[in-house]
């Protein structure tokens, strides 16, 4: 990628000697529109060459040149010009916002200006917003639909999302309460012989759900807030024989309910609530030979009106670049996996 800022220097980005070369230009009438459309210390342009290393990008005057294979000038100029609309509106053009357009762009997906640049939620200094296609998918069936499931891979925001959402739900008055339950699953540990209270045995399992509550709410208000019963937090178990209205409910790790668990939560929906069900079925504790209530569930109540269902994969990961990387390795190994066990003698089976 070239940013030239000499006339002469400019003149020489054009099309590549290949069939589907193309030479496109984007002009922004003005240099502080430019300039807010290219973000701090020209950030568009970087994020560019990081996209599309196939595409040569030349700055001049009041425009920017792209140059290079048809299908990739097509998407760069698309992802500038979606830009350029929303510094047109004066909304800030930020680095998160520039990556959560070229992720909706190359999704195949049209960002919309009020919902990209926009946050589902301000609090403790931060904004939180969706940031690929998928999460932004989710935000929305959220606040459509009455229940959503959020299905996928670790770190993909399911869980942090559907958090946001409640607490905002919370704040506008949509719902009185917000009620946060996991399954107490014992992955390699029995709980009887956990030290401690029944609520000090089930904490670590649903710690997950304090952290991110603490990064959305005042940390002092919290415990008064869960003394009023406004914020509950509390293992699965506990939703037995309840009625859950005008609440904001969220069942995480949810590939680790029974089907009778499932069944169970899912008939507890009140008047004016709402549920999210997140959960990874590649994540499975049950033990062996358990059906996971999430598959089941996926199974049974695809395509029931007022429920939806969104997939994340890993290009929605926005941990580190890493988890990326070992999310798409355990998913090409597991259908290897899975072939293994298929054509492995089964002699102690059926000795027993």
């Amino acid at each position: 990628m070239s940013t030239p800022s000499s006339d002469q220097n400019a003149g020489t980005a054009g099309p590549r000697h290949r069939d589907d070369a193309r030479l496109s230009a984007v002009h922004f009438g003005s240099a502080d529109l430019m300039v807010r459309t290219l973000g701090p210390q020209d950030a568009l342009l970087r994020i560019l060459a990081g996209v599309y290393p196939d595409v040569d990008v030349t700055v001049r005057d009041q425009q920017l040149a792209l140059s290079g294979p048809a299908a990739s000038v097509a998407a760069a100029r698309r992802i500038v010009e979606d830009l350029r609309g929303i510094a047109h509106r004066d909304m800030p053009v930020t680095a998160d916002v520039m990556e959560q357009v070229v992720a909706l762009v190359r999704g195949g997906r049209a960002p919309d200006p009020s919902t990209v640049s926009g946050s589902v939620l301000s609090g403790r200094g931060r904004k939180i917003r969706a940031k690929t296609r998928h999460q932004q998918d989710y935000v929305e069936a959220i606040d459509r639909a009455t229940v959503v499931f959020g299905l996928g891979p670790a770190g993909t925001g399911k869980t942090y999302l559907a958090m946001a959402k409640a607490v905002q739900a919370l704040q506008s008055k949509e719902v009185n309460r917000i009620i946060l339950t996991r399954p107490a699953v014992e992955a390699g540990e029995n709980l009887g012989y956990l030290p401690g209270s029944l609520s000090e045995k089930i904490d670590p399992y649903l710690r997950p759900l304090y952290d991110a509550l603490h990064d959305m709410v005042e940390p002092e208000s919290i415990p008064r807030l869960m003394e009023a019963g406004t914020i509950e937090v509390a293992p699965l178990a506990y939703m037995r024989g309840r009625t859950l209205n005008d609440a904001f409910v969220i069942l995480d790790e949810a590939q680790n309910t029974t089907g009778e668990q499932m069944k169970m939560f899912l008939t507890r929906l009140g008047f004016g609530a709402h549920m999210v069900v997140t959960g990874d079925t590649s994540q499975v504790d049950l033990p062996r030979g358990t059906v996971s209530g999430l598959a089941q569930a996926v199974d049974v109540l695809e395509g029931t009106e007022g429920i939806e269902m969104i997939r994340f994969d890993s290009s929605d990961v926005v941990r580190h670049s890493l988890v990326t990387a070992i999310v798409d390795a355990y998913d090409r190994a597991r259908p290897q996996a899975s072939r293994a066990r298929a054509g492995r003698p089964r002699h102690d089976e059926n000795a027993r």
